[in-house]
């Protein structure tokens, strides 16, 4: 087992040995990479055991008032929050299995603080429903460990950014301190804090387990009232024009029935853009590679808080005994060719681009230089072009609603939630103001029309 380190060296020694265009070729080769299905992907046995499944899990309905498409993060929390406000006639469509394409493999950090007080009031809800409120409801886990967060300041500037979300998060009761390198060193000893002006700790910062999240948010939208059907992939949507000329969601088309609705919600991540072509959608996201490894057991590691480098662009998450160490990279890999079979597989990762990362690690954490990597994982997210999600109505058809495009942070920040009052929750309120009008009797529907 090679050690972070040593791969390093191995890496750097073979980018002096190979000419330009063998670097070239090489990297060219990566970013058009199939997916690997021969590789340590969790569930796989259970997944080749149900290779014979060919059908829905459950009959389709007829009708419904809203469709979600995207058994993920999003689509699962949109489902369990639509509930909430009291719809069960709602049906959420899976093309595989649950958390399949993006959220199984998601590290599933949940970072409190963010430079938007909208932001900070959807974390505060996020949190309040994975740690408390589903296993209340519901008597399952989620998965939550509550073990902190360290932001890292390398420069006085980012310090002082630290400093204005401390006060920000004080407003709104988030528990939060500014530590000296010193303080840093107490609370993380196997840190390197001699480069750092200080640090963000978070106490009650933490990680879920994105398949017993959305475990659990199903089956208490279920319980509901909703209905979830796995292995169902959805085909067209199909649209109606109304009197007026406007268009509108009128069915969804799958492999096995059509369902009749007025109102999708289209929670598809990678997919979304596909998605928002069956209905004449621009859905503008792009497809990407994100990596993060696993190394070995790291002595006194147990129980620090996970850890984001904004400045090197890295993180550390606690994982049990080891740590998984990822990153965003400047010269990210596309994945053009969107796959639609591409469920629990993943990609080979590309060492030349992710060794970035592994240079912050061990400047932070020098004890990596000396740790075996004990796994890698590297599979598709979805990103924007402002970093900001796509939420709402669609503006070429009435009832395609979009919940996607949310820069690998679906399963911890964007929960919609009806728990806080400002102006984006006032925009979420209108949403689902008019997904429930959608939903009316044709009789009570004349009065839509001066929208």
């Amino acid at each position: 087992m090679a050690f972070l380190g040593k791969a390093a060296q191995r890496v750097m020694a073979c980018r002096q040995t190979l000419s330009p265009l063998c670097r070239a070729t090489t990297r060219c080769y990566s970013s058009q990479s199939t997916h690997t299905t021969e590789k340590s992907v969790p569930y796989e046995k259970i997944l080749k055991q149900e290779d014979g499944l060919s059908g829905p899990t459950k009959p389709l309905p007829k009708s419904a008032d809203v469709v979600v498409i995207g058994g993920g993060s999003l689509g699962c929390q949109t489902l369990y929050h639509l509930c909430k406000l009291g719809m069960t006639n709602v049906v959420l469509l899976e093309r595989d299995r649950l958390t399949a394409g993006t959220t199984w493999h998601t590290a599933g950090l949940l970072w409190q603080l963010r430079p938007s007080d909208t932001e900070v009031e959807l974390l505060a809800h996020t949190r309040n429903v994975i740690s408390s409120e589903l296993e209340e409801e519901t008597g399952l886990e989620t998965g939550w460990i509550q073990n902190g967060g360290l932001f890292i300041a390398s420069n006085k500037q980012r310090l002082d950014e630290y400093k204005r979300l401390m006060s920000l998060g004080k407003a709104y009761g988030i528990e939060s301190y500014v530590l000296s390198p010193a303080e840093t060193k107490d609370l993380y000893p196997l840190m390197n804090v001699k480069d750092l002006y200080g640090t963000l700790y978070v106490p009650k910062d933490g990680t879920m387990d994105p398949a017993g999240t959305c475990t659990t948010l199903s089956r208490a939208a279920t319980a509901r009232g909703a209905t979830v059907i796995e292995n169902c992939p959805v085909t067209g949507i199909q649209v109606k024009v109304d009197d007026l000329g406007v268009k509108r969601v009128k069915a969804v088309e799958t492999a096995h029935g059509t369902i009749q609705t007025p109102c999708v919600v289209n929670c598809a991540g990678v997919w979304a853009t596909k998605l928002g072509e069956m209905a004449g959608v621009n859905v503008p996201l792009i497809a990407m590679h994100h990596a993060y490894v696993v190394t070995e057991r790291i002595e006194g590691i147990q129980n620090m808080p996970n850890v984001r480098d904004h400045d090197a662009s890295v993180y550390l998450r606690l994982q049990g005994d080891a740590l998984s160490v990822g990153g965003y990279e400047q010269n990210p890999i596309f994945w053009n060719d969107v796959s639609d079979k591409f469920a629990f597989s993943l990609f080979d990762l590309d060492w030349d681009v992710f060794m970035q990362h592994i240079d912050g690690a061990v400047n932070r954490v020098p004890a990596l230089e000396q740790t075996g990597i004990k796994s890698t994982v590297c599979g598709p997210e979805s990103f924007t072009a402002d970093h900001k999600p796509l939420m709402g109505e669609a503006p070429e058809v009435r009832g395609f609603f979009l919940g996607c495009g949310f820069n690998s942070a679906g399963k911890t920040v964007f929960v919609w939630t009806p728990l806080t009052f400002n102006v984006w929750t006032v925009f979420l309120y209108l949403v689902f103001f008019f997904i429930f009008l959608y939903t009316l009797p044709d009789k009570n529907q004349d009065f839509l029309k001066c929208f």
